[in-house]
């Protein structure tokens, strides 16, 4: 290993950071005033030098083996989602899981998702208007008149939830705000709840004893075989 050739300096240190001459004693000594005299007082500017071009990329010092598989792209359709033959506009369904596990709904229509759109109605069994996958239904032989009833407007994005940034509070102010803005439903919605609920109940009423077993809850009780079961 060659050694070290040492730094050679016209200012050498006093001092560790504190050189023998002055910083005008160096403008004189370096000769800078004479350059500055020869360019009618202002130092030379030089252009930039070009920036050499971009290096080609180095080819890969590994190579991939032969039999590195590569997946075949899927060019596959997305099929919707086939509706249970026991399911139709007016079937009372039974939610098998979920919030409302055990609740009996009517079921509207099928979304372009593949879900079921149900509800309660509300104002019987306070089940609101909701997406139900059927996967987790029972559905019954018993069934309510939905004719007249436009459910149109209800597809996926009506359920879809509107995500808000919110600044970052205090302590104090995080709980406070937790209790305000707690589950707060917009107005049009409940208006759209109020409208469905008055047309279900004009045909469940009309049907004895359909407003009582809408509103009571499915449970199995000891001694009862679900695959025997007729519902």
């Amino acid at each position: 290993m060659a050694p070290k050739t040492p730094r050679v300096t016209r200012n050498p240190d006093l001092v560790r950071g504190i050189g023998k001459y002055s910083r005008s004693q160096m403008y004189h000594k370096r000769g800078l005033w004479a350059i500055k005299e020869k360019n009618g007082g202002v130092f030379p500017k030089h252009d930039p030098k070009p920036k050499p071009a971009a290096p080609a990329e180095k080819p890969p010092r590994f190579y991939p083996a032969d039999d590195v598989k590569k997946p075949f792209p899927n060019k596959r359709k997305p099929t919707p989602t086939k509706l249970r033959a026991s399911i139709t506009p007016g079937t009372v369904l039974i939610i098998l899981a979920g919030r409302f596990k055990g609740k009996r709904v009517v079921f509207l229509k099928q979304l372009s998702s593949g879900l079921l759109l149900v509800t309660g109605p509300f104002k019987i069994n306070g089940v609101p208007l909701r997406r139900v996958n059927q996967s987790y239904v029972i559905a019954t032989s018993t069934k309510v008149d939905i004719t007249g009833l436009n459910a149109d407007k209800f597809d996926d994005k009506y359920f879809a939830k509107q995500v808000e940034r919110k600044k970052k509070k205090g302590e104090g102010e995080f709980f406070e705000a937790e209790k305000e803005e707690k589950n707060v439903l917009p107005e049009g919605k409940k208006d759209d709840q109020k409208i469905v609920d008055a047309q279900l109940l004009k045909s469940i009423e009309g049907v004895p004893e359909l407003k009582a077993y809408l509103s009571a809850r499915f449970s199995l009780k000891s001694g009862m075989k679900p695959h025997e079961l007729v519902f």
